[in-house]
C-alpha cells in the first residue's frame, strides 16, 4: 500500500519535480553540471561538429554523434571488426573534419590494426552520407604501433595541411630515428602526400623526439600546444615548431643536467613551456575563447587522465603569456569525475563537454560525456530538443520511485536501469506508456542510469537512489 500512494503521488507531481543539478563557482561564474550521454565505451576524440553535434570516437572501434541538447546519440561508423583494441592503448583514436566540408564531406581517422603481435596504424579518411561514415580511403599506412604510446591526435594548420602525432610505441629509441616515424609530429597534405616546405626533405617528419604526444591544439598566433606522457616524470606541455627536437629519450623535461644541456645545445631542443615533476597524464587540451566563463577566457584547458595510479584525474588550466610562448598558474577542476580524457566547447552558448574514461587504466565503462554551462548564456532546451526523440527522469535524486517519461517513440522499446558501481543492468523492462514509474525502493544507494533506444538513437539519463 505504501509504495502505491507513493507513485500515484509521484504522478501527479509530474509538473512540479525538477533535477537536481550540480554547480560550480568559477569567480563570479556559476556553472551547472548536465549529463549528455552515458554508457560509452572508452570515448577518446570530441569534435564540435558542423552541425552542432558532438562527434566523438570510442576506442573499440565506433564514432558516433550526440545531439548535445537531447542526448540523442547515434553510431556512425562502426569498424570494431578490424580495429585492434583489447583493452589497451590502441584503437579508434584521432579525429578530424576536413577543412572544406561543405563541398568535401570527409572525416580523418586514425585506428590501429593488425594482429597483437604484428599492429600498425594508419591514417584513412571516410566520406559523410547524410547518416553514416563510408567509403574509407586509406591515405597514410604500415606507421608500426604497439599496445602503449601510439599518440594519434590530429590537428588542421591554417595552411590546410595536417599534423599527426605518433609514439614511440614503447621503444624510446625511435623517437630520434630519422628512418622511423614513430615519436614524432608528422605533417602532410590532406591527401596524404608530403608537403614540399617539410623541414626535411622528403620526409613527413615535422618533429622529433616525442615519446607519446596525445593533445594537440592550434592556439591565437598559430601557436601549436602539444600535451605530452612523460615516463616517471616530466610529462610537458610544449609549443610544436618546425624541425625541432624535443629531446625524447635523451631529455626528460628542461635541459637541467650536463648531458642534457650538451645534447640540447647540438640538436636542436625546445625545452617545454611546463613541466610537471610528477605524471598527471595531460591528454586533448583546448584554448578556451568565449565570453560564456570570462574567468576562462583565453587560458589553456587540458584534461589530465591522473596518471596509472589514478591519483591527479582534472582538467587543468593556465594562464597563457601575452605571446603564447609560456603558461602559469594552474587551477584544477573537475578532479571526482575520474580520468578525463578530452574535452570540447560548444561555440554558441560557451558550455564545455568532457569525456570521462573510467576510475582505473587502461579505461574502464560506464563513460560519459558532461557539460557544463553558464545558464545565462544557455539555450532552452526544451526548445530545442526533438519533441520526437525525448527521454526526461526525475525526481533526481529519488529515494523510492523515479518517473521515466518519454516520446511515443520509445513506447514498446526496452528501458535499462544501469549501475554506475557494477556497469550491469539492475532493472530492464519494456515500455508500455508515456510515463513509466519505477519503483527503486529497493536499490542500494548510489548512481544509475537509465538507457532506451530505438531507431533513432540511443538516450541516456542519469539520476542518483539517495
Amino acid at each position: 500500500m505504501r509504495n502505491t500512494v507513493q507513485i500515484i503521488l509521484a504522478i501527479l507531481l509530474v509538473s512540479t519535480i525538477s533535477q537536481a543539478q550540480k554547480t560550480i563557482q568559477v569567480g563570479a561564474t556559476t556553472l551547472t553540471e548536465r549529463d549528455v550521454v552515458t554508457g560509452l565505451d572508452i570515448p577518446w576524440d570530441l569534435v564540435w561538429g558542423p552541425d552542432d553535434h558532438i562527434w566523438f570516437t570510442e576506442r573499440a572501434g565506433k564514432v558516433k554523434k550526440v545531439d548535445p541538447n537531447s542526448g540523442n546519440t547515434t553510431t556512425i561508423l562502426d569498424i570494431s571488426n578490424m580495429v585492434i583494441n583489447g583493452g589497451g592503448e590502441p584503437g579508434l583514436l584521432g579525429m578530424m573534419f576536413h577543412p572544406e566540408w561543405e563541398t568535401t564531406a570527409k572525416i580523418y581517422i586514425v585506428y590501429t590494426y593488425g594482429s597483437f603481435n604484428d599492429l600498425y596504424e594508419r591514417l584513412s579518411t571516410f566520406e559523410w552520407d547524410g547518416t553514416n561514415l563510408v567509403n574509407e580511403d586509406i591515405i597514410l599506412d604500415q606507421i608500426p604501433a604497439a599496445g602503449i604510446h601510439n599518440g594519434s591526435r590530429l590537428l588542421l594548420l591554417p595552411d590546410n595541411t595536417i599534423l599527426m602525432s605518433t609514439g614511440d610505441r614503447g621503444n624510446s629509441s625511435l623517437a630520434q630515428d630519422m628512418t622511423s616515424l614513430n615519436g614524432k609530429m608528422l605533417r602532410l597534405n590532406l591527401d596524404g602526400s608530403i608537403p614540399a616546405d617539410n623541414p626535411f626533405s622528403n620526409s613527413l617528419i615535422y618533429s622529433l623526439g616525442h615519446r607519446n604526444s596525445q593533445g594537440l591544439f592550434l592556439g591565437p598566433n598559430d601557436i601549436i600546444y602539444s600535451s605530452e606522457f612523460g615516463p616517471n616524470t616530466s610529462d610537458e606541455i610544449n609549443r610544436i615548431e618546425s624541425g625541432r627536437n624535443y629531446g625524447w629519450p635523451e631529455v626528460l623535461g628542461a635541459c637541467n643536467t650536463g648531458f642534457e644541456v650538451s645534447f640540447c645545445n647540438e640538436n636542436n631542443v625546445a625545452e617545454p613551456i611546463h613541466e610537471w615533476s610528477n605524471t598527471p597524464s595531460p591528454n586533448g587540451l583546448l584554448v578556451y575563447d568565449h565570453p560564456a566563463i570570462s574567468e576562462w577566457q583565453g587560458k589553456l584547458m587540458v584534461a589530465m587522465l591522473g596518471g596509472i595510479s589514478l591519483q591527479q584525474p582534472r582538467i587543468s588550466v593556465f594562464d597563457i603569456s601575452d605571446d603564447g610562448l609560456s603558461i602559469s598558474n594552474e587551477t584544477r577542476y573537475f578532479e571526482d569525475f575520474g580520468r578525463l580524457r578530452d574535452l570540447c566547447v560548444n561555440p554558441h552558448t560557451g558550455s564545455i563537454y568532457f569525456a570521462t574514461n573510467g576510475p582505473n587504466y587502461p579505461g574502464s565503462s560506464p563513460n560519459r560525456i558532461v557539460e557544463y554551462y553558464n545558464d545565462d548564456f544557455a539555450v532552452d532546451i526544451d526548445e530545442l530538443s526533438d519533441e520526437s526523440q525525448f527521454v526526461k527522469v526525475y525526481p533526481n535524486p529519488a529515494s523510492e520511485v523515479i518517473n521515466v517519461e518519454v516520446s511515443e517513440s520509445f513506447v514498446g522499446k526496452v528501458l535499462d536501469v544501469i549501475s554506475f558501481s557494477t556497469g550491469a543492468s539492475v532493472l530492464s523492462q519494456e515500455v508500455s506508456k508515456s510515463i513509466e514509474v519505477i519503483d527503486i525502493s529497493n536499490f542500494p544507494a548510489g548512481q544509475y542510469y537509465v538507457s532506451i533506444a530505438n531507431g533513432k538513437g540511443l538516450i541516456t539519463k542519469v539520476f542518483v537512489k539517495d
